[in-house]
């Protein structure tokens, strides 16, 4: 039996044909939704196929394409038995209740209805049926993914277009899928670039701290209902960020007020909003200081072993720039450095007169690397964040620290265009 296909908004689906007894099918875009079930894709990791919310708005809305009603009821109050304060499936209740007494032409067509209030949940229904009918990414990763570091033992990706923060775990260095969540982003979108511009940062970003329930409380008062269960905190604005002269702060992973279930698509002032019950599924796997999080427009899916050739190419230019540091060949040293570097206050020039200044009174310099992590800059497959802890030596001093560099590709080659402490 062919899949049905869950390809536009719910209100787009209802307004399609009228709710009442006599409609027999309900169109979606150009194909019909016929009441077979068989074939539709389980939900999203952390809940069964069978009771995870878009399943079953997904169930509901099949029935109703069948006219069965009484179905679409039962399966509904599936969904407000788990999720008591789920206001979409509310609203839909409510549809299916009215249209025994007269049709009804879309979701949350109720006389007097506050028109933003159902515009936003018309959005997360078709957010959230469109996750539904999604495969997992199984045996696939996210191309941004290039090497992790051993003590990463996972890495946390939100797909801004689809509303989706994918889990994945670090297995022996390669990327598992665990889970996903459906998420909300900034009510203006993407790509922030200034304070108050209330969209979600793009971008290659960690976790920097945790915030319980119960801290919040006591650091923003009534304030911290806003956030529900606990937020996790990312660096943002990151270095990248600031060379592009990025403003703002505040950017958290966070919860939802307990008043509600979920929000909608786009209800944030830029953070990313999970419900409370998925927020604390991925603080069992969140690691302050460590667990990386790439924010980005949408996701190019790869097989595993496809980054490859560019994690490779990155590693040998890795390698190469500290053995030329070694050498205290500071010209061939420099070679790596892009005419576009910057560092703090400190373009190429200034950069280089440190240096040669520097290496010229040592006899000698030893460099030790070690827990790299590599990854693609979201949405620009020419630029790359790399991560790793640095043992230096010398003939007269001796240091180590975490740090952090973006490498960009210019005419085949990676060239470092900003490097500093991580």
């Amino acid at each position: 039996m062919t899949r049905p296909l869950i390809t536009c908004t719910l209100v787009a689906a209802i307004a399609a044909t009228a709710l009442t007894p006599s409609s027999t099918t309900l169109a979606l875009g150009n194909r019909p939704l016929s009441s077979a079930t068989g074939g539709l894709l389980g939900s999203a990791g952390g809940s069964s196929a069978m009771n995870a919310p878009e399943a079953l708005l997904a169930q509901t809305l099949i029935a109703i394409a069948g006219s069965q009603f009484d179905i679409a009821l039962a399966e509904i109050d599936k969904v407000l038995n788990q999720y008591p304060n789920f206001r979409l499936a509310h609203l839909v209740k409510g549809d299916l209740l009215m249209a025994r007494a007269r049709p009804i032409s879309s979701i949350g067509a109720a006389p007097g209805a506050p028109a933003d209030r159902i515009a936003d949940l018309r959005e997360e229904a078709r957010a959230r049926l469109v996750r539904h009918q999604q495969e997992r990414p199984f045996n696939r990763v996210p191309s941004n993914l290039l090497q992790l570091t051993p003590d990463q033992k996972h890495v946390l990706v939100v797909d801004a277009s689809k509303y989706t923060l994918y889990v994945f775990e670090n297995d022996n260095g390669t990327p598992r899928y665990v889970a996903d969540y459906y998420a909300t982003i900034g009510r203006n979108g993407i790509e922030k670039l200034r304070e108050g511009d209330k969209k979600t940062p793009l971008g290659v970003y960690h976790v920097t701290g945790n915030l319980p329930r119960e801290q919040l409380t006591r650091t923003y008062g009534s304030l911290s209902e806003l956030y529900g269960d606990g937020a996790f905190p990312i660096n943002y604005p990151n270095e990248w960020d600031r060379r592009r002269g990025r403003t703002g702060h505040g950017i958290w992973l966070h919860g939802v007020p307990f008043d509600t279930y979920s929000r909608p698509p786009q209800a944030s002032d830029g953070c990313v909003a999970l419900t409370n019950e998925d927020l604390l599924a991925i603080s069992k796997r969140v690691q302050v200081g460590v667990t990386p999080v790439i924010i980005a427009q949408g996701i190019d899916w790869v097989d595993a072993g496809a980054a490859k050739a560019t994690r490779e190419s990155l590693q040998r230019s890795l390698e190469e720039w500290r053995r030329d540091w070694e050498s205290r060949d500071t010209e061939r040293y420099l070679r790596h450095y892009s005419q576009e570097f910057s560092s703090g206050k400190q373009d190429l020039a200034t950069w280089s007169r440190q240096k040669r200044s520097v290496n010229a009174g040592k006899s000698w310099i030893k460099v030790g690397i070690d827990g790299v992590s590599m990854f693609l800059y979201p949405g620009n497959d020419n630029l790359a964040v790399v991560t790793f802890s640095q043992d230096y030596a010398s003939s007269n001093i001796s240091n180590k620290m975490r740090k952090r560099q973006y490498w960009q590709r210019e005419n085949g080659h990676w060239r470092i265009i900003h490097e500093g402490a991580a």
